[in-house]
């Protein structure tokens, strides 16, 4: 198992954050079904947990047969999913990924919305994740895959009307208010001999993209 820590900073308060969510969400799922393909909402429902409390609990399934790369599509079948169940506890979610033939193979993503620049090392408790494991992604200044990037869109660039803020120059994550980050701890299993450790590696590589 392949575990890593993903910290992404945004000017953002986790309020502001928690609005757009659900529109980001739903304009990704619009975005990524196409020629039959995409995400099948199975489930979307309340849920109570005794630890967390009210939530909302979602199942889907994810066809990405055609996002695989070459050498992975050689041992799937040509129409695969993967299941993907989520608890939304606002601040905190958890999200399971299962593939819909390999029973090895797992993604597990735990998520704390805070109100500071990445700065909180033991926010998944009281343990530290090691530094070498932990990433820190600049949604201004990484290069985003291809396909992806958008001028209107370019935090470099754009300025908000509304709220003033804008654009995110270098070291912004240091000066700029509000800030918030989204920890997200990201667990890849895939116990196959053989591939294990190339398709874990390359589950985070993709998984970045999608968190």
């Amino acid at each position: 198992m392949l575990v890593k820590e993903y910290r992404i900073c945004m000017p953002l308060t986790v309020d502001e954050y928690r609005i757009g969510q659900l529109y980001m969400i739903s304009k990704h799922s619009h975005e990524q079904s196409s020629d039959g393909e995409g995400v099948e909402v199975i489930i979307n429902e309340p849920y109570e947990d005794p630890i967390h409390g009210k939530g909302q609990y979602t199942e889907k399934r994810l066809y990405l047969n055609s996002k695989l790369p070459t050498w992975v599509r050689g041992f799937v079948p040509k129409i695969f999913y993967i299941t993907e169940k989520a608890w939304n506890y606002y601040p905190y979610t958890v999200t399971g990924n299962m593939c819909s033939f390999l029973p090895k193979f797992q993604i597990r993503i735990e998520t704390k919305f805070e109100n500071n620049n990445g700065c909180n090392a033991q926010v998944f408790g009281e343990k530290p994740t090691p530094e070498d494991d932990v990433c820190f992604i600049d949604i201004a200044e990484d290069e985003l895959p291809e396909g992806y990037y958008k001028k209107s869109e370019d935090l470099r660039t754009f300025r908000s009307e509304k709220t003033g803020r804008g654009p995110l120059l270098q070291d912004w994550h240091e000066t700029t208010k509000p800030i918030m980050c989204s920890y997200k701890l990201v667990a890849a299993k895939f116990e196959v001999y053989g591939f294990q450790s190339r398709v874990e590696s390359f589950i985070h590589k993709v998984s970045i993209s999608l968190l």
